[in-house]
């Protein structure tokens, strides 16, 4: 670690009146698992579209990738993985089909499609449903292709938005296999879940409450800090102080 692949530094975004986004700053460091939690209406989702150039910030600045997210948005988009609980599969396309409609809508060359496909249906051990439509995959099944295919083109620093949403605990365990494998090889992972056991995976975590963040550490530093057994108790603590319930 050491190389930062996300900076902010007062990090800003209003809807008129009001501060959805109120001066946040910290770095995310390359192969980090960084944890960005917080309260349904504690900001997270408004700070994360400005990361992934969705969003223009009021004021402030940052870099993804190393690219500006207010002046070099394309750049930034070209540089990220995006994974949502709500999958954007082609449900009616085969397994390798979506594979491969997404390696060419990330832009990687033909011949490279082909091999890396391949090469995710034999990692994920779907080379029996590589002809199956999407929409008869297992929800966990589909989970996993999803992330697969959002590291597809190799980017700096993926985006998960609780991709873990709706499945049992063994599957999202798995899953989080996948994430510690991504990491090893150098993507930064930036994700946002419910669950606070999987915080406790994370490197380091930060917890928004009402467009601040109001704690930033690794779980260890954050236990001992708030005196707590779990992350779970960590952040009720936090969110306990929180005025506003409207992201």
């Amino acid at each position: 670690m050491g190389e930062s692949v996300i900076y902010t530094e007062n990090l800003t975004k209003k809807f008129g009146s009001f501060t959805a986004v109120d001066n946040i700053s910290f770095t995310v460091d390359k192969g980090e698992i960084f944890g960005f939690l917080g309260a349904n209406g504690a900001g997270k989702t408004t700070a994360m579209r400005m990361l992934c150039g969705l969003s223009y910030p009021t004021s402030g600045k940052g870099t993804v990738a190393g690219f500006d997210i207010a002046r070099q948005q394309e750049d930034v988009k070209k540089n990220i993985g995006y994974m949502s609980q709500r999958f954007s599969f082609y449900e009616d396309l085969k397994v390798w089909e979506n594979i491969r409609l997404f390696g060419g809508i990330y832009g990687v060359n033909e011949k490279l499609i082909a091999s890396k496909t391949d090469e995710i249906l034999s990692e994920l051990g779907f080379q029996n449903e590589k002809n199956t439509l999407v929409k008869e995959l297992p929800l966990g099944w589909k989970q996993k292709l999803a992330f697969s295919v959002s590291i597809f083109h190799t980017p700096k620093i993926v985006f998960l938005d609780e991709p873990t949403g709706g499945v049992d605990p063994v599957t999202r365990r798995q899953f989080w296999e996948l994430i510690y494998q991504a990491a090893d090889n150098g993507i930064t992972i930036f994700v946002t879940t419910h669950y606070m056991d999987e915080a406790e995976y994370c490197h380091r975590v930060s917890i928004m409450v009402d467009g601040r963040i109001d704690a930033l550490d690794t779980p260890k530093n954050l236990k001992d800090q708030f005196n707590a057994q779990t992350m779970d108790e960590v952040f009720q603590q936090l969110a306990r102080k929180a005025k506003r319930s409207d992201s």
